[in-house]
């Protein structure tokens, strides 16, 4: 029987993985990379030697094939994204949905580790009864009813969470100043690298503060809204 292991890898700090994750990346037959330059930093510093295979959001259907064929010969592989644990908010969970389609008798075991979100939630010092996860905000359709609807169906007290790249942050907070201008922004940037920030205000507070230091405005962020 084969397996694929959907295997969470470090989000910054290079140190941040699993003993588990250590082993299977070195005794799997191919890893399944977004980035293979990403992943062979982190296989270089691992001292592993394990092949790799560039998957991704854009591979074509050939290279679905291909994982297909591995898979159904016995091979065992191991699915990474450039960081953090695939398959949330990444092209990884249409792979996992396919497979468990299309070759029920493949294991796909989880193996668990970092993760932005709970890495961001950790440190942000909510207090209140649960949270909404929407991954990344929409790219251009939809991105006003985004914001605008964001709330609706929340509990009382519980929190809205997002990923917002460095292009379009700014945008967001604005967004966000015109639809929730009272609620408390909480922006956790750089989670677990060196410059590592915690930014709290409301929305518009923090666009003034990004847009008086641009240097900040790097990486991926976590915004929580409450």
């Amino acid at each position: 029987m084969s397996n694929l292991y959907i295997v969470a890898t470090p989000i910054g700090n290079l140190e941040d993985v699993t003993f588990r994750a250590v082993r299977l990346l070195g005794e799997v037959d191919l890893i399944l990379a977004e980035d293979s330059r990403v992943t062979r930093k982190l296989l270089n510093y691992l001292n592993i030697r394990t092949k790799i295979l560039s998957f991704h959001e854009h591979s074509p259907e050939s290279v679905y094939q291909n994982i297909f064929k591995m898979l159904a010969e016995g091979k065992n592989l191991a699915l990474v994204t450039d960081a953090g644990t695939p398959a949330v908010s990444d092209p990884g969970g249409k792979l996992v949905r396919r497979i468990r389609q299309e070759l029920p008798e493949v294991k796909i075991h989880s193996v668990p580790g970092p993760s932005s979100l709970t890495a961001a939630i950790s440190v942000a010092g909510l207090a209140g009864s649960g949270f909404y996860f929407a991954g990344f905000s929409p790219h251009k359709k939809g991105r006003q009813t985004f914001f605008r609807e964001m709330f609706r169906n929340l509990s009382e007290g519980a929190a809205f969470i997002f990923f917002e790249s460095p292009h379009r942050i700014l945008k967001a907070l604005n967004s966000l100043a015109e639809f929730e201008p009272k609620r408390e922004v909480i922006i956790v940037r750089e989670v677990t690298k060196i410059f590592e920030e915690v930014l709290i205000g409301s929305a518009s507070e923090l666009a003034e503060k990004l847009k008086s230091s641009p240097e900040k405005i790097r990486g991926e962020f976590v915004v929580i809204v409450h």
